[in-house]
């Protein structure tokens, strides 16, 4: 029974069993939603690459405050309620099909609420893990999730494609929403209750944003990590702005075999998430963020390199690669992050972490939309996926280089020398 540890926990099981739910239906989303732009609506490159930048335009703009809110709230109806909220939100859109009513304007609607529920769920989910499940057991819980991300990742998109390509896009994005409302149903079956944090009578949403930011920009670990994940977000997003473009009307690929694509891509999520324990001990828990970044990201590389045939299952396979450096990657720092954080700086701590590395992403997509419109999808997608290539610079040059053992309490990086105190 060892080998399911966590997954004998009643209160993880219902989060481990909720998440997989949902990202079932995100996979078939994130296809779904590109292709009902791209085919029923016939959108142009810009447009396509403006959707993908509302979608992500959230975290630049209300990811800071959202984690000084979520300090204030109980973080498990938090979870409820982004959930709630993005089924309603994505169900509209297989609606106002229906109705023949559907248009561009709609998507990028939903897409910005979606959002912004998204930006307060991803804080409160990330916060609330180390309550659920302690401190002590943050690796093998982020390993359990990234398990079924790597794992819907791999099923999903074939599913998806042979979905849409059977029952058009904005149906499957229908198959989303319900996920998104189960997924609540298993949300509210966790008993563990979190108090409700004690009003402070001098609490103020400008300091409490400003305590989450000096806290991360504080110190030289989160700050070099923050540098590498939001140039890698920044760089892949400009890239990834126009994949769907370059599969559909350059490669001329079917909503199956696109499917099918990223499906092969996602093996490496799942071998990550296998290995990321085995992988921090040869190397170190420093040493592996910066060289699963620096080893797998050339392999993107591949992907503007496809022509028709053999090619695009070559740049397929080096999606694998992509996929297991990004797991290892985000499970060591996500845990270190979380366990070096005290509980009252949380939300705060990982609302500015994704202020940082997903703020990029809009700014990423509305590049990759402009440059598709006057370079080319291609091209575009050379130059995103080429930047890519050096993010892991700001974690290589920064003390985590030679760090095999992380810190886990804020004084123990203080006696280091690693926190720098902002200066009056």
């Amino acid at each position: 029974m060892a080998k399911f540890g966590l997954l004998r926990e009643h209160d993880f099981r219902q989060l481990f069993v909720a998440d997989t739910i949902s990202q079932i239906g995100t996979q078939i989303s994130q296809l779904a939603i590109p292709l009902v732009a791209v085919v029923t609506l016939a959108a142009r490159p810009i447009e396509v690459g403006l959707l993908v930048t509302v979608q992500t335009a959230a975290f630049l703009f209300v990811g800071l405050p959202a984690g000084a809110w979520v300090d204030r709230m109980r973080r498990r109806n938090v979870l409820i309620w982004g959930d709630i909220g993005r089924a309603v939100l994505l169900g509209s859109i297989p609606v106002a099909w229906w109705a023949g009513v559907l248009t561009m304007w709609q998507l990028y609607v939903v897409a910005g609420i979606v959002g912004i529920l998204t930006v307060f769920f991803d804080v409160a989910y990330q916060s609330y893990l180390p309550h659920l499940v302690g401190r002590e057991n943050l690796v093998e819980g982020n390993s359990k999730l990234e398990v079924v991300r790597a794992t819907t990742q791999l099923a999903g998109p074939s599913a998806a494609g042979g979905l849409i390509q059977a029952l058009t896009a904005p149906f499957a994005v229908a198959l989303d929403a319900v996920s998104f409302a189960v997924s609540a149903l298993y949300v509210g079956l966790i008993r563990k209750r979190e108090e409700l944090p004690p009003p402070s009578p001098d609490r103020h949403l400008g300091r409490e944003v400003m305590e989450g930011l000096r806290f991360v920009v504080g110190n030289r670990l989160l700050r070099s990590i923050a540098a590498c994940t939001s140039t890698f977000n920044l760089f892949f997003s400009i890239a990834t702005a126009m994949e769907i473009v370059f599969f559909v009307r350059t490669l001329k690929m079917s909503p199956g075999i696109i499917g099918l694509f990223f499906s092969v891509g996602a093996v490496g999520g799942l071998i990550g998430a296998l290995v990321v324990n085995r992988v921090v001990k040869v190397l170190g828990q420093g040493p592996a963020i910066w060289i699963s970044t620096a080893v797998t990201a050339p392999f993107a590389l591949l992907v503007p390199a496809a022509e028709p045939g053999w090619r695009i299952w070559l740049a397929a396979a080096g999606s694998i690669m992509i996929g297991i450096g990004v797991v290892v990657y985000n499970v060591t720092q996500v845990s270190f992050r979380q366990g070096l954080t005290p509980e009252r700086l949380l939300g705060r701590m990982n609302a500015t972490m994704r202020f940082f590395v997903w703020g990029t992403m809009p700014l990423g997509a509305f590049i990759g939309g402009v440059l598709g419109e006057t370079l080319g999808a291609r091209t575009t997608m050379w130059i995103g996926f080429g930047g890519a290539c050096l993010a892991f610079l700001p974690v290589y040059l920064s003390p985590l280089r030679n760090m095999r053992e992380l810190p886990t309490r804020p004084e123990t990086v203080e006696d280091a020398g690693l926190v720098e105190t902002p200066s009056a």
